[in-house]
C-alpha cells in the first residue's frame, strides 16, 4: 500500500518556462469549456473552498493573456470578473460566524462555503484567498479590463484586506500560512492603490507580521517558526507559509522575510531525510503540499544553499489545486502564477554545513528531534520511526518499561567528517525510575549507504533493550509505500515485536491505517481538525525493533550496537574502555571510534575521534 501523498521529490517537477505555458494552456482549454454563461468558472462539484475559486481562474486567464495575448481571453476575464463582482461579495456578516470584532461593518469578505451560517468558521481564510486572487488580476490588469472593472476590485480588494485586519480578529485559525498569506495580499494591495493609502496598508502590513506573527513564533529544534494550527511545524502547510514568506520578500525587499525564510528553510532541511520523506504536524502529519511548496522551497533552498526541493509532495497536485475528477480548482491559483513569475533555479546538492538536528550523507539521514531524538531514520530507502512502548516514544534504552531518551539537562552534540565517514555523537543526562542520574551516549556513523548506531550507558540493574525503531515506509522511487521491515543487523539478538494489545491506541505496522489515520483516531477533535502529533503521543505501543546488550562490552556499561541497511557478513562489533574507565573505544567492520568522559573536554563538550 502506497503513501497518498508524499511521492515524488518536488525539484523533480519540470519548470522550464516551456514547461509552465503548457500548464497554463491547459488550464485556459478547461475554463474556456467550463465558464457559464453568467460568468462562473468554478469546478461544477465545488462546494467548500468556494469563495475564491472563480476569481482564482481569472487571475490564470489573465495571466496567460498578459503572456501569450490569446484573443479568446479578454471577453472570457471581463465576464468572470463581473460574475464575482456580482455573485460572490459578501457585505452582510455570516450568521454564527464567531470571530468578528466589529458587527455590521459593511465590508466585504469570501464565504467558505455559500450558504449562509453552514460553515462560517472558514471564512478568514477564504478571504485572504481572495486578496490574492484579487491582486494577481490588478497585476495583469493593464490593456485587459476597462476602467470601471479595475476601480471596481481594488476597492474590493482593499475592502478584503480591511475585513481580514479590522472587522474580524486576526488569524483566528492559528495558521501561520494564512496569516502570512494575508500579509502578502496587503504588500501586493498596495502597490495598486493611490500612494498615501497605498503606503499605510503597506505599513499596516508589515507591522501586522511583526505583531502578528513574528512575535508569536514557536521555537522547535533551535529554529523559531511561525505557529501552524496550534503547533511549531505543520508537514503540509509549513512548506506553503515558505512560499508565503518567498513572495513577502520577493514583493516587497523587506529583509525580515528573508532571514525568517532562510530559518525556516534550514529547518526543513534539517528534519527532512534524505528521500525527502517527512512526517509529523498539528494538522497533518504526513500529508503533503505540492505546487504550493515549489516557489519556497526553489527560492529559499538557492539562498541557503541545500536541496530542500527533496521534499515529497502529492503529484495530483503537481502544478495547481485540483479536483477528484482532475479537473482545475482555482483555490491557489496565485501560487501558480508566483512560481511561474520567479526564475529562481533549484539547488539540487545538499549542505556541506553540519547541521546540529541533521546527520545526512549519500543514501542515509538521521533527523533529531528537540530532544536530540531520532525523529526519522533512513537508510537503505527505508524510513524509520520513533517507536512507542508504555505510553513512551523514542529510540533508546529500555529497561522494565521505561524509555531512557528524555533529557534531564543539556543535551551536546559533536559532529566529525573523516576518510568518507560522517558522525555525529550525542550525550543525554537521563534519570530512570530510581532518580539515579546517567549519561546515555549515542554514537551515529555513516559512510553513506549504511548506518552504526552505538549507544553506551551506565550499567543497569536488569534486562535492557534498545529501542531501535518502528519501520513504516519505503522508498519506491516516484512513490512511498507502507513496509514493516527493513535491513537491520544487530550486534546483540534483535527483535521485531508487533502490539498484543487491541485498540486505536496499539499500532501494528502491518495493519492497514497509515500513521496520520492513527494518530487522527487518537486525536480529541475530528480528523481535519484535531492535532494528529498530539493523538499520536497517545499510542501506548508500536511495531518495534528491539535489540539486546552486545556481547563484550565493558562491565561498568551496556552497550547496544545496530546496523541499519546493507551489510556483508557478520556485525562483531569490539569496545574497549581506557584507563580511566570512561573512555570508550568501538571497533567496527568499517570504522574505528573513541567516544570521551561523557563529562566532555575543559569546555564540558563531547570528544570523539573517528578514523576507517
Amino acid at each position: 500500500m502506497h503513501l497518498l501523498h508524499q511521492r515524488g521529490p518536488l525539484h523533480d517537477l519540470p519548470d522550464t518556462q516551456e514547461a509552465y505555458d503548457a500548464v497554463l494552456a491547459d488550464v485556459v482549454e478547461q475554463a474556456l469549456r467550463r465558464i457559464t454563461p453568467d460568468g462562473n468558472l468554478e469546478h461544477p462539484d465545488c462546494y467548500d473552498d468556494i469563495g475564491d475559486t472563480s476569481l482564482g481562474i481569472t487571475s490564470l486567464l489573465a495571466f496567460a493573456w498578459q503572456r501569450g495575448k490569446d484573443p479568446r481571453l479578454p471577453e472570457a476575464v471581463r465576464r468572470s470578473l463581473a460574475f464575482h463582482l456580482r455573485e460572490r461579495v459578501y457585505t452582510e456578516d455570516n450568521p454564527g460566524y464567531p470571530n468578528l470584532k466589529v458587527r455590521n461593518s459593511g465590508l466585504p469578505y469570501a464565504r467558505y462555503v455559500l450558504e449562509a451560517g453552514a460553515h462560517p468558521i472558514g471564512d478568514w481564510p477564504s478571504t485572504a484567498w481572495a486578496l490574492l486572487q484579487a491582486v494577481n488580476v490588478l497585476d495583469a490588469a493593464d490593456g485587459l479590463v476597462d476602467d470601471e472593472q479595475r476601480t471596481a476590485l481594488a476597492e474590493l480588494a482593499h475592502g478584503y484586506w480591511r475585513w481580514l485586519t479590522e472587522a474580524t480578529f486576526f488569524n483566528p485559525q492559528e495558521a501561520g500560512n494564512q496569516a502570512i498569506g494575508c500579509v502578502v495580499g496587503g504588500l501586493m494591495l498596495a502597490r495598486h492603490l493611490p500612494s498615501a493609502e497605498g503606503e499605510l496598508v503597506r505599513t499596516r502590513a508589515l507591522r501586522v507580521y511583526g505583531d502578528e506573527i513574528r512575535a508569536h513564533r514557536v521555537s522547535d529544534r533551535g529554529a523559531l517558526l511561525p505557529p501552524e494550527h496550534g503547533g511549531a511545524y505543520d508537514n503540509n502547510y509549513g512548506p506553503i507559509s515558505l512560499s508565503f514568506l518567498a513572495q513577502a520578500h520577493i514583493v516587497s525587499g523587506e529583509d525580515v522575510f528573508a532571514e525568517d525564510g532562510e530559518a525556516l528553510a534550514r529547518y526543513i532541511d534539517a528534519r527532512l531525510t534524505n528521500g525527502g520523506f517527512d512526517n509529523g504536524g498539528p494538522r497533518y502529519s504526513e500529508q503533503h503540499s505540492a505546487f504550493e511548496s515549489v516557489l519556497g522551497l526553489r527560492y529559499f533552498g538557492s539562498r541557503i544553499g541545500s536541496d530542500i526541493g527533496r521534499y515529497r509532495g502529492d503529484s495530483r497536485w503537481a502544478r495547481h489545486a485540483v479536483k477528484p475528477d482532475g479537473g482545475v480548482d482555482g483555490h491557489f491559483a496565485w501560487m501558480l502564477v508566483w512560481q511561474i513569475q520567479d526564475t529562481t533555479r533549484w539547488h539540487r546538492t545538499p549542505s556541506t554545513e553540519a547541521a546540529r538536528h541533521q546527520l545526512r550523507a549519500g543514501t542515509v539521514s538521521v533527523a533529531f528531534d528537540d530532544r536530540m531524538t531520532p525523529s526519522l531514520v533512513e537508510a537503505d530507502g527505508t524510513y524509520y520511526l520513533p517507536a512507542a512502548v508504555n505510553r513512551q516514544h523514542g529510540f533508546g534504552p529500555v529497561l522494565d518499561g521505561f524509555l531512557f531518551c528524555r533529557p534531564m539537562g543539556e543535551v551536546r552534540v559533536r559532529d566529525v567528517r573523516a576518510e568518507g565517514l560522517t558522525a555525529k555523537l550525542v550525550t543525554k543526562p537521563v534519570v530512570g525510575r530510581d532518580h539515579v542520574l546517567r549519561h546515555i551516549r549515542s554514537l551515529y556513523v555513516t559512510d553513506g549507504t549504511r548506518l552504526w548506531t552505538t549507544v553506551a550507558v551506565q550499567r543497569l540493574d536488569g534486562a535492557p533493550y534498545l529501542l531501535a525503531g518502528l519501520p513504516y515506509a519505503a522508498d519506491d522511487g516516484d512513490r512511498v509505500r507502507r513496509t514493516a521491515e527493513g535491513d537491520v543487523t544487530s550486534a546483540g539478538t534483535l527483535r521485531l515485536t508487533h502490539p498484543t494489545g487491541e485498540g486505536a491506541d496499539h499500532f501494528d505496522a502491518r495493519s492497514e491505517p497509515t500513521q496520520q489515520e492513527a494518530a487522527f483516531a487518537l486525536a480529541a477533535d475530528p480528523r481535519g481538525y484535531g492535532n494528529p502529533d498530539e493523538g499520536w503521543g497517545h499510542l501506548v505501543t508500536s511495531t518495534a525493533l528491539e535489540a539486546e546488550p552486545a556481547p563484550g562490552a565493558p562491565e561498568n556499561l551496556h552497550v547496544f550496537a545496530v546496523r541499519y541497511g546493507p551489510g556483508a557478513g557478520e556485525f562483531v562489533p569490539a569496545f574497549e574502555t581506557g584507563e580511566d574507565g570512561l573512555t570508550l573505544t568501538v571497533r567496527t567492520e568499517a570504522f574505528t571510534a573513541v567516544i570521551g568522559d561523557p563529562a566532555g573536554d575543559a569546555d564540558a563538550e563531547p570528544e570523539l575521534t573517528l578514523r576507517a
